[in-house]
């Protein structure tokens, strides 16, 4: 199965950005694609840089954007991971992805549990945690674990997603650097980041697609500079091994072809999900043992 990724920047608006990402998706498509993949909140810039409740306005198009990027499923015959901002009532609102079937149908959706409060990544100001559990969705190309970023550097959620039966990991994801960091720095970060996600792969014997943000993006309130997306999108096959991966710098659409009965050889040989002593793990449940 050949799997896209679509890593690109914002284009100053939301008519512009979803337009060229449109375009991607139909020159995916072109390329045999079956499984394309956004990054998280692709529509608009990454506005949780600072806390504005004018950025609730965004959410008001949740049904709306959810019929667009349905036509542009349909019309392009691929399963659609989409990122969006979903009002769900006034005063509530989630970081959502929704799963699109290549006829435009909803196949699920999964909203974001773990949510971030970090300088630059004020997200608890945006959004509820999700409440849909890590529950993977049925598609004609298989059962998708869709996670959305931070979600990203906890085990549990890619095991539970793995345990129910999901046969692909999937992060849309908005990280980058801060200019004023040192290099050093950024790439600790950036390969604690590419290293927890292989980590998953290996740990759960299952493929991860990441897909990130790239470019730079000013904070409009000005308190901080802005984010410098990474990029670095990748996709790693069930025992992490790399298997696509792209830059910082450009936009890229990230081609992978996906065997999922590798997965089965690779559990065959690590037979991880085995050995897991299920009868000792309670304390995983606290918060932390004093």
């Amino acid at each position: 199965m050949r799997i896209a990724l679509i890593q690109q920047k914002y284009y100053d608006t939301k008519e512009m950005t979803v337009k060229m990402t449109a375009q991607k998706i139909q020159e995916a498509a072109k390329n045999n694609a079956k499984l394309v993949v956004l990054q998280e909140l692709h529509q608009n810039e990454y506005f949780c840089q600072n806390e504005d409740t004018a950025f609730f306005a965004y959410a008001a198009d949740f049904e709306s954007d959810i019929a667009f990027w349905s036509s542009v499923a349909k019309e392009n015959g691929v399963v659609l991971v989409t990122s969006l901002f979903e009002k769900r009532a006034p005063g509530l609102y989630h970081n959502t992805a929704v799963v699109f079937e290549k006829d435009g149908s909803v196949a699920g959706k999964y909203r974001k549990m773990h949510i971030p409060d970090d300088p630059g990544f004020y997200e608890k100001f945006y959004f509820t945690p999700g409440d849909l559990g890590f529950e993977p969705i049925k598609t004609s190309v298989g059962k998708l674990g869709v996670l959305v970023c931070w979600d990203q550097w906890y085990p549990e959620a890619a095991r539970l997603m793995t345990l129910k039966g999901a046969e692909l990991l999937i992060y849309p994801t908005a990280i980058g650097w801060f200019d004023a960091d040192s290099e050093a720095e950024k790439q600790r970060q950036l390969e604690s980041w590419i290293t927890i996600q292989r980590s998953h792969a290996v740990a759960n014997g299952i493929p991860v697609l990441s897909c990130n943000r790239i470019g730079f993006e000013a904070d409009s309130s000005g308190a901080m500079h802005g984010i410098r997306f990474w990029g670095n999108s990748f996709v790693c096959g069930a025992q992490g091994e790399i298997l696509v991966r792209a830059g910082h710098e450009n936009e890229a659409i990230l081609y992978a072809d996906i065997e999922h009965e590798r997965t089965k050889e690779v559990r065959d040989i690590w037979p991880f999900l085995r050995d897991r002593r299920i009868d000792a793990y309670e304390d995983i449940l606290k918060r932390y043992c004093d």
